[in-house]
């Protein structure tokens, strides 16, 4: 027998040696993930002086070795948490991202503030359709469609289709550049969290650079080519008045601004996330 406290202190050395980021985070998220217990119960378990049974150790050992190895966590516990969803992820499909959440409230805000009965929202490049789906359910009146490039990655967004009970949202697998043309000129909201680091550039973590799928990650020279693309898409699907909403990365809002206003497009404003980091520009259909 090991105790919860014993396996939770090596857990967190073990990957705090790693070099993960949230040693203390994903030790308790291992053990709640297999122990059907949630952080704080993982805690209290510890500090009462809880065993763990030889089967459990049996199941906790070779998920530790994994993330020690720096598989994401997700991959491992099969699951992503995004704003209210609970997100089915895995090989082939970008994990979506914390920061993330908070570039869907400008999309969920600028639904809310439709005054339409049904308004239309689209996302471009949905992967496990984190967005979409989260804008699908915390706007159950609108209509909301998805398309993804990856057919690795669409399989994701079937299967989360279908677990978050997002019955207003169509998906689609396909280009951005020529999907849903039916919807031209009606759209009321379109969003994207493009790829968009620069090809010669290395990703910080790990995670990233060993397991996000390539397609999810890397946009060109610049980082802009799908900018681009997104910005042609979505002058096309909006109509006059309609938002657009672009993620991308910290260095990055001052040169898709400019794009942005090259393109047309008017009232451009730049975000930023909750430390300060530029992370999303919105702008409108002229």
């Amino acid at each position: 027998m090991t105790s919860f406290a014993e396996f939770r202190d090596i857990a967190i050395v073990r990957l705090t040696d790693a070099g993960v980021a949230t040693p203390e985070a994903d030790a308790d998220l291992l053990m709640g993930h297999v122990l059907d217990l949630s952080r704080g119960e993982v805690q209290a378990k510890a500090i009462a002086g809880a065993e763990l049974r030889s089967d459990q150790l049996d199941e906790l050992e070779p998920m530790l070795v994994r993330r020690v190895a720096r598989e994401p966590l997700q991959h491992i516990t099969g699951v992503a948490y995004f704003r209210s969803l609970t997100l089915a992820v895995g090989p082939g499909v970008f994990v979506p991202r914390p920061e993330t959440e908070q570039v869907a409230q400008l999309a969920v805000d600028a639904l809310r503030a439709v005054p339409s009965p049904e308004p239309i929202g689209v996302d471009l490049g949905t992967g496990s359709g984190a967005i979409a789906f989260a804008m699908a359910t915390e706007v159950p009146n609108s209509a909301i469609y998805a398309v993804e490039v990856s057919a690795d990655a669409f399989s994701w967004t079937s299967r989360n289709r279908e677990s978050t009970g997002a019955a207003n949202a169509t998906i689609a697998l396909g280009d951005l550049a020529d999907a849903f043309l039916e919807l031209d000129g009606t759209v009321d909201v379109v969003i994207s969290n493009p790829p968009y680091i620069p090809d010669d550039a290395i990703p910080r973590d790990l995670e990233v650079r060993l397991h996000d799928p390539a397609v999810a990650l890397y946009g060109g020279a610049d980082g802009l080519d799908i900018v681009h693309r997104v910005s042609s898409t979505a002058g096309r699907l909006l109509h006059p008045g309609g938002t657009l909403v672009i993620e991308h990365g910290e260095l990055q809002g001052t040169a898709i601004a400019a794009l942005l206003r090259a393109d047309g497009w008017i009232a451009v404003a730049t975000h930023r996330d909750l430390l300060g980091r530029d992370r999303a520009t919105t702008a409108l259909k002229p």
